[in-house]
């Protein structure tokens, strides 16, 4: 059986926003505006994309 993935788009800056945060956009293969990462749908992937909801957009299905 494949592997879900996600498609994860970066729409915030994280200019002015906690260490923890802009750290966590760079485990998600995210640095720079309007970038896509595709990454396996993992809970901790998952618990990545919460952490910083407010700067992503996730292109997929995440409950």
């Amino acid at each position: 059986m494949a592997q879900k993935t996600l498609r994860i788009e970066q729409i915030g800056s994280p200019i002015r926003r906690e260490a923890s945060q802009r750290q966590t956009l760079i485990g998600l293969k995210l640095n720079k505006l309007h970038r896509v990462s595709e990454l396996e749908d993992t809970p901790s992937v998952r618990g990545m994309i919460r952490k910083v909801a407010h700067l992503v957009r996730v292109h997929g299905d995440v409950a």
